[in-house]
């Protein structure tokens, strides 16, 4: 009986050497290929369990895209003028109503700049003495108070659920304006009354453009509210629920 219990134990010890000597090779993973069709990862390991990164933890959510202004004919006005006359069906014109557009919906009239009539074109244009001064203290101050009116409107209204439709221009009011004409030294077209076109409350509604004027074949902006005006104050150019009357033709 001795003899036999020291049998089992022995047996037993037997085993678990056998076991613990097993142990350290049942966990080794077999070399990987490096020949053809493989890629060789000598010297990596990957992460121990528990250590790999989660995905939905370590990527950031991206920001809301900002909006921004679309360009129109980027660095035109350094270049001379042509008799060309714009059309409405250009990557250009439709650019630069979205971005007349984007300027009147968040009223940062910053975003009409690629819309509105070159400061360098300005300064070929103009017989005045101080042109950039007229085009900075006049125009585009009266352009920034005409672009937060036209703002205040449709946030009366509901500027959030405003979109925009179109843009009506009366191709049979445009007119080359000559040279010596309106204190310029060049020619350019001129159309007066375009109209901006949007849909508010399943209804369509408009504003005016009051004057477009051309530089190489592209219309832009040069008077949004109006012309003229007797005070220093931004103003609306006839809204009308529909898409309006464009013109009157004349101006320059």
């Amino acid at each position: 009986m001795v003899l036999t219990r020291h049998r089992v134990w022995a047996a037993v010890a037997v085993a678990v050497v056998l076991l613990l000597a097993g142990c350290g090779t049942a966990g080794q993973a077999a070399p990987r290929k490096t020949g053809a069709g493989a890629h060789a990862t000598a010297g990596t390991r990957p992460p121990a369990t528990g250590t790999r990164p989660s995905l939905a933890a370590s990527a950031s959510p991206r920001p809301p895209a900002s909006p921004s202004a679309l360009p129109v004919a980027p660095g035109a006005g350094q270049l001379p003028q042509t008799s060309a006359q714009p059309g409405t069906d250009s990557a250009a014109f439709q650019n630069a109503m979205a971005d007349l557009w984007l300027a009147v919906t968040t009223g940062h009239a910053d975003f009409g700049l690629p819309a509105f009539f070159p400061l360098a074109a300005y300064q070929k244009l103009k017989d005045l003495y101080e042109p950039i001064e007229d085009w900075r203290g006049r125009l585009w101050a009266d352009f920034t108070l005409d672009v937060a009116a036209a703002h205040r409107l449709l946030r009366e209204d509901g500027a959030e659920q405003a979109q925009f439709v179109r843009v009506i221009v009366p191709a049979a009011y445009a007119v080359w304006v000559s040279p010596g004409a309106c204190a310029n030294y060049i020619g350019y077209w001129h159309v007066p009354g375009a109209r901006l076109v949007y849909r508010q409350d399943g209804r369509e509604r408009s504003i005016g453009i009051a004057s477009l004027i051309s530089w190489r074949g592209d219309w832009y902006v040069v008077h949004f509210g109006a012309v003229l005006r007797e005070a220093v104050v931004g103003l609306v150019d006839d809204p009308e629920a529909g898409p309006g009357v464009p013109g009157p033709p004349g101006g320059c």
